[in-house]
């Protein structure tokens, strides 16, 4: 779908998004790479009737410090601090803490081992109203993942980027359209309701992020010459969003916890290229922000009636704000 400055909306195709775009245009991209950050493991205990075994399920979060992750635990209430969870492959794990419902988790291996493990034991992190009807299979090590993924460390795509393919970025390349990689690790507080009735009360996870020199400078030329900055994404957006705050453009890495509701201050994105988001969502929020709240109701409103498709494997939008 297409929402152009006015209110006009053109159904469309994605193959079709450069004839939207113009030269001199840029799109950003988030080439965080999802790592199958679920495991399937087993807490072995000894008692009066000998040797018991219970599944224990991982879902990791973000990296701690040297061999320790934050992760989400099932069944959290029956595991022990100091306990050791077995996942195969020689892959271990000890619990050393646990706080805010999650666990802190210290494995085993480091670094290239503990990578070599992960690739081995883990699967990819399916959405739940996904990982609910199936498990996940040898094709979302693909399908959930970007054509130009390449720095491990998300637990969620950033989805609007699985609509693309190796030819369409030809063709947008071929148009003049400029593309700039940057770099937001999606976490599981991208996707978490809001719970408050004061939407400025809810608290985003924090999540990693870097925006090369070599980006900053791309961007910054870009706007200088008059074309428009387009994030691919939510992730994308919030990242240069989160930069530019700190005084333009320029090389940055640390964590963002930055949320976009109806108010925000855009200062970087000229538009937005994302996928259909569910209500009382931070990503509806988001959108919210960029086109108004009763417009973004008009074009949520065309979508359910023309059949788009929500979540993560739905249909894209690109959306123009007034």
């Amino acid at each position: 779908m297409l929402v152009a400055r006015g209110d006009k909306i053109i159904d469309s195709r994605f193959s079709q998004l450069v004839e939207w775009l113009r030269p001199g245009d840029r799109l950003i991209l988030n080439d965080t790479k999802v790592i199958p950050a679920r495991l399937i493991g087993a807490r072995r205990r000894w008692g009066d009737r000998g040797e018991t075994e219970s599944r224990i399920e991982v879902t990791l979060l973000n990296p701690v410090s040297d061999g320790c992750w934050a992760a989400m635990v099932k069944p959290m209430r029956k595991l022990q601090v100091g306990e050791i969870i077995e996942f195969g492959v020689g892959l271990k794990a000890e619990m050393t803490a646990r706080e805010n419902g999650r666990a802190l988790l210290k494995f085993n291996m480091q670094d290239d081992d503990f990578k070599d493990a992960l690739n081995q034991a883990g699967i990819m992190p399916l959405p739940p109203y996904i990982a609910s009807r199936r498990p996940a299979d040898n094709r979302d090590v693909t399908d959930y993942q970007s054509v130009w993924a390449r720095r491990p460390g998300a637990m969620a795509a950033p989805t609007a980027s699985l609509h693309f393919d190796k030819d369409l970025l030809s063709d947008l390349l071929r148009a003049g359209i400029g593309l700039t990689h940057v770099t937001l690790h999606v976490g599981a507080g991208t996707f978490l309701p809001v719970k408050v009735a004061d939407a400025a009360l809810h608290k985003m996870h924090a999540e990693e992020g870097e925006v090369s020199e070599i980006a900053a400078m791309e961007i910054e030329e870009t706007r200088a010459l008059g074309g428009r900055i387009i994030p691919v994404g939510t992730t994308a957006m919030r990242l240069i969003e989160t930069v530019a705050r700190n005084g333009g453009m320029s090389q940055w890495k640390g964590k963002t916890d930055i949320f976009i509701y109806p108010g925000f201050e855009f200062r970087v994105s000229d538009a937005l290229v994302t996928n259909f988001h569910l209500p009382r969502s931070t990503l509806m929020m988001l959108v919210s922000a960029l086109m108004g709240r009763e417009r973004i109701m008009r074009i949520y409103s065309h979508a359910i009636s023309n059949g788009y498709r929500f979540f993560s494997y739905g249909d894209a939008s690109l959306l123009f704000p007034k």
